[in-house]
């Protein structure tokens, strides 16, 4: 079964059930604060590891004492069901890397 973009009604709704994160054109985002540069750097692997598991990758930025990222189902070129499950993964693992 061919994945299909949300409309905009199922990604508010959906959006709704992760405060942080918002609708940024056809992408969904996130930036989170963390105590420290090494923090960061431990969250972005851990994130990758995730993607990688997932098969599916975000747009991943690394900041001083921050982790920014983007995601959209790139062969759909919008936002898909797949997007919103990875973000729910990235919102279970970033409070044990002290992000906020």
């Amino acid at each position: 079964m061919p994945l299909e973009p949300l409309s905009q009604k199922e990604i508010e709704d959906r959006l709704a059930e992760l405060p942080g994160w918002s609708l940024d054109g056809d992408r969904i985002a996130r930036s989170y604060r963390l105590p420290s540069h090494f923090a960061a750097t431990a969250m972005v692997v851990h994130i990758a590891q995730v993607q990688e598991e997932l098969d599916h990758h975000s747009d991943l930025t690394l900041g001083y004492h921050t982790v920014s990222l983007t995601v959209n189902t790139h062969t759909v070129g919008a936002v898909t069901e797949r997007d919103f499950a990875l973000a729910r993964k990235i919102e279970d693992l970033a409070p044990g890397h002290g992000a906020h």
